[in-house]
């Protein structure tokens, strides 16, 4: 049976109330040539337990990560993610919570978005962050438009190793406040042409390391650059993960830092939700978006946390927020502030030096591929193979194999002309025996 609250009485009584004969009265203002004229082609209702069904019938379509050899990554990484993790975040207390709108008396969901603050600067390098945004890549619009308020500039340059949906992100996001971006062509190094293309109108460069592409850059010359001209310079991070391992943004001289958390906490969930973890120089605070907590103490003395800071338009007046964000990713949050309070700081380098050495052991046995050449020479725990056949088709072939062998460069950027790039990842979650079959599948399509 349908849940149907009102009764025919308690609407007749509504209609009158406003003065309406009935229902369609509510709709005179849609003109009668775009109303339906017969119920919408869609399937009828069914039960609970038939939903379940064509649900569960419709889910296992799909082949889990877990199901077998595992090489995808491209911006989300699969990590073992620890089972304290998803008990801790589904106490009512954090489930339910949300926006703290009354701050004061939301003291648990604060403390925790300002202990995730705590560890996105420590990761990061950087002296403040915020308390999250959507993902990385609306993070990473949102310090290109951050960039162009400080700067008083308006035109970024996008490096040719940044993720083509990073840029799409950035490229959306700009358009509206009339950025100019200059998107370079993709490059596996890309750090010269990214110099070269700095100018005395450039707002922002924004590079990623490990770029799209597995190379890890030692972005210090660029910073250089920027400041040269006076422009800033943002790094992006898709695998936070790397941060454990290699030199933060920060020490390479980094204003803004935008990154996705996702490989900490959260699982693949099919690309969402993530988080965003963005952090800044203190001088550039009061333009970071969404909000800040801050640590105080209250009235006897004791320590208190409190929204220090809240540009977006729901608290302050449209023209002077700095975004329009309308969450804090605060679940998502909280999932990666635990894993990483359980992982610690040693727990971290360990996790990121064994995917370090995973991926070696992956590009080892991906390199003894007859026809198989690896053009990224600086990586983390993932890299580029190019194939002497489209990647597409090979990945095809090998999941039908029951191997789902990475990312054709194809799918994230059709008309690039890099057909033949084939993206690898290799986590934690990946054993000597995935690596064996991926490597002696390979072999056998390509032959």
């Amino acid at each position: 049976m349908r849940y149907l609250p009102l009764t025919p009485e308690d609407r007749a009584q509504m209609l009158a109330a406003i003065g309406a004969v009935d229902i369609d009265d509510l709709f005179t203002d849609v003109p009668q040539s775009v109303r339906l004229n017969a119920p919408v082609d869609l399937p009828a209702h069914l039960g609970e337990l038939e939903v379940e069904r064509q649900l569960s019938a419709l889910a296992g379509k799909n082949r889990p990560a877990g199901a077998g050899p595992f090489f995808c990554g491209a911006g989300a990484y699969r990590h073992h993610v620890p089972a304290s993790v998803d008990h801790i975040i589904q106490r009512s207390e954090f489930l339910t919570s949300y926006t703290p709108y009354q701050p004061e008396i939301a003291q648990g969901t604060l403390q925790a978005l300002f202990e995730f603050q705590t560890q996105v600067a420590a990761l990061t390098g950087m002296e403040t962050a915020n308390a999250s945004l959507y993902d990385g890549s609306t993070a990473c619009g949102e310090a290109v438009l951050m960039a162009a308020r400080i700067t008083r500039r308006s035109q970024a340059v996008l490096s040719g190793g940044l993720h083509p949906h990073y840029a799409a992100a950035i490229q959306t996001l700009a358009r509206g406040p009339g950025i100019a971006v200059q998107r370079l062509a993709p490059a596996v190094d890309a750090e010269a042409a990214v110099i070269g293309a700095i100018g005395a109108d450039t707002a922002c460069v924004v590079v990623q390391t490990p770029n799209v592409f597995g190379q890890a850059t030692d972005v210090s010359a660029i910073a250089e650059a920027c400041r040269a001209n006076g422009a800033l310079l943002i790094v992006a991070v898709t695998e936070v993960v790397s941060l454990g391992l290699l030199k933060s943004p920060g020490e390479m001289g980094a204003d803004i830092v935008a990154a996705e958390g996702q490989s900490l906490g959260n699982g693949l969930n099919f690309g969402g939700p993530y988080v965003g973890l963005f952090a800044a120089r203190e001088k550039h605070l009061r333009q970071m978006p969404g909000r800040l907590c801050g640590e105080t103490v209250d009235a006897e003395g004791r320590r208190g946390f409190v929204l220090t800071l809240s540009t977006r338009e729901q608290h302050i007046r449209r023209e002077k927020a700095t975004s329009n964000i309308c969450t804090n990713s605060g679940l998502c949050a909280l999932a990666f502030t635990v894993h990483m309070s359980l992982l610690g700081e040693a727990g971290l380098r360990r996790l990121a030096l064994l995917n370090h050495q995973v991926a070696r052991k992956l590009k080892a046995a991906l390199a003894s591929v007859p026809g198989v050449q690896i053009p990224t020479t600086r990586f983390f725990n993932e890299f580029a193979v190019r194939l002497p056949t489209p990647a597409a088709a090979v990945v095809e072939t090998l999941a039908r194999r029951g191997i789902l062998a990475g990312v054709p460069y194809s799918r994230l950027e059709p008309d690039a002309g890099l057909d033949d790039l084939l993206l690898v990842a290799a986590t934690e979650t990946t054993c000597d025996s995935d690596i064996d079959a991926f490597a002696k599948a390979l072999k056998e399509v390509l032959a």
